[in-house]
């Protein structure tokens, strides 16, 4: 859906480029003042026909892009609240630490300090094509949890209590394995550019044994 709207968006503003770069060429070409005529063109206050047209038309064009916004919008912040598999994520200056509970059971945290690799930030190990609710918070000030591969990002609020529904939103995680970088994608202090982790998306029975080695620690 984020590709559909990203797509969406692109073809609206090259079409909208397009058609302005028509005019201004076409204006240039036609209009222009031509050296064996001296006197002016017709002088008019105003011409309501275009008036109409270059005010309609913008607010078609903002009315439709608010459409599929709000649309898409309210899709990709719901919460079902029904995921097996849930992630608090605590942002704090300059990391993460992220908790996930999995049918209930918590599963021992994984926190990190600032790095400049996101392989050598703390890593967060998820299973590939499945339902998970995030939930964020922090302390000091305002982060972003961003997982460019994801489509998605979201702000880190301090202040926003815990049952807040503004503190989660679920997503649905690629078909495929891999390790993706994340980051923080506002900027937070000194050593923001360095708060960096990683996600890792592995098949279900890769899961299934990474929750078995985490058993010990399960709460």
């Amino acid at each position: 859906m984020v590709q559909n709207l990203w797509n969406g968006a692109w073809i609206a503003a090259l079409a909208t480029g397009a058609v302005v770069i028509a005019l201004i060429v076409w204006a240039a070409i036609f209009h222009r003042k031509r050296r064996a005529k001296a006197e002016l063109p017709p002088q008019v206050r105003y011409n309501l026909p275009i008036e109409m047209l270059y005010t309609l038309i913008p607010l078609v064009m903002v009315s439709v892009f608010f459409f599929f916004t709000a649309r898409d919008s309210d899709v990709l912040t719901k919460v079902d609240g029904d995921a097996a598999v849930k992630v608090k994520v605590e942002a704090y200056q300059w990391s993460w630490r992220f908790t996930t509970t999995v049918d209930g059971k918590t599963l021992q945290p994984v926190a990190g300090v600032p790095v400049s690799d996101y392989h050598q930030g703390p890593q967060l190990v998820l299973p590939a094509k499945t339902k998970i609710e995030f939930d964020l918070s922090t302390d000091d000030v305002i982060h972003s949890f961003w997982v460019p591969e994801f489509l998605f990002k979201r702000d880190v609020i301090p202040g926003i209590p815990e049952n807040n529904p503004g503190r989660k939103f679920e997503i649905t995680t690629l078909d495929r394995t891999g390790v993706f970088a994340g980051r923080c994608a506002e900027l937070c202090g000194v050593d923001h550019s360095r708060m960096l982790f990683s996600v890792k998306l592995v098949n279900q029975q890769e899961w299934n044994q990474y929750i078995a080695t985490q058993a010990g620690s399960a709460q």
